[in-house]
């Protein structure tokens, strides 16, 4: 039986003042979340800035993970491409070099596609990627990419391409969808976004996340995601995190933890994160650090689209 898929952090990259990557602390990134628990590191996702990462960089990153004696087996590789060509690039190199799994969104530049044309997208990715093609995680990031993969998408590709598509990440911050995924694909690796919603999902099933916060509170959404415990801690956290740009908030907390102010910077169109925002949000993480875990008490509710474009 295959092992549960766990927690992989979805790491944040680092870029110097000259919008290089910094890449001995991108791979002391990725260390310090595999000793903290973490199964795998997830590269050039949402918080990762993917679509702001090119193909060149994003081998030397990969390259620089295996030098530094990161099993190929703990790297996941973001794919946020729209042309077929250049997606299905970004995932050969990345299964070539032995990846543990591809996480593929769909494409996003037109809008109001149907099934059809989605399916005919991934249908030619995967055609491109011929025998390489595995271990495929659909990545619903509705937030993002303006594209919201249906039950029935799903069950057609993973039908089409069994040992291909083999999981979803679900990052769209809809519970009733994250339920009803589960109920109709649960055999698949669900893997969930919201980290609010995280605990109760893998009560029923799903089997871990793909997280930003693993960046900087990786024990307490490890708890979230191997063992369903419940941590309101982290979800007061979230609602901090949401009154602010998230993947420069996520990228604030990294600075914090590492001591590292270089983690500040983010890539045009993004901003960094402004002084006082940032003592915000160190003001209250430190406080819930200090807070005791306890029972939920009645679920906060807000609109989770922000949240999800960093848990990828």
């Amino acid at each position: 039986m295959t092992s549960r898929f766990g927690l992989s952090a979805a790491l944040a990259t680092p870029f110097d003042a000259s919008g290089q990557i910094i890449m001995p602390a991108m791979v002391a990134q990725a260390r310090k979340c595999l000793a903290e628990g973490c199964g795998s590191v997830t590269l050039f996702g949402t918080t990762g800035e993917g679509a702001s990462v090119g193909t060149q960089e994003r081998r030397s990153v990969i390259e620089a993970m295996l030098a530094a004696g990161i099993a190929p087996n703990q790297l996941v590789a973001g794919v946020l491409m729209d042309a077929v060509e250049d997606a299905a690039g970004q995932a050969r190199d990345a299964l070539r070099r032995g990846a543990r799994n591809i996480l593929l969104a769909p494409p996003s530049y037109f809008k109001n596609v149907g099934d059809d044309g989605l399916f005919g997208w991934f249908s030619a990715v995967f055609a491109a990627l011929g025998p390489l093609a595995r271990d495929v995680l659909v990545y619903n990031i509705p937030s993002v990419t303006m594209v919201k993969l249906s039950l029935g998408l799903i069950g057609r590709l993973r039908a089409a391409f069994p040992g291909v598509v083999t999981g979803v990440k679900d990052s769209g911050g809809d519970w009733d969808y994250s339920q009803a995924l589960l109920g109709a694909h649960g055999d698949l690796v669900i893997l969930i976004g919201d980290e609010r919603h995280l605990a109760q999902a893998v009560r029923i099933g799903a089997q871990g996340a793909i997280s930003g916060m693993a960046n900087f509170a990786a024990a307490e959404i490890r708890a979230m995601a191997e063992n369903g415990r419940d941590d309101p801690r982290v979800e007061r956290f979230v609602l901090e995190l949401l009154k602010h740009p998230v993947i420069p908030a996520v990228k604030a907390m990294v600075a914090h933890k590492t001591g590292d102010e270089r983690w500040l910077a983010v890539r045009p169109p993004l901003e960094p994160v402004a002084l006082p925002e940032r003592q915000q949000l160190v003001a209250a993480y430190d406080g819930l650090r200090q807070s005791r875990p306890e029972r939920h008490g009645k679920r906060a509710r807000i609109s989770v689209s922000r949240w999800a474009t960093a848990t990828n």
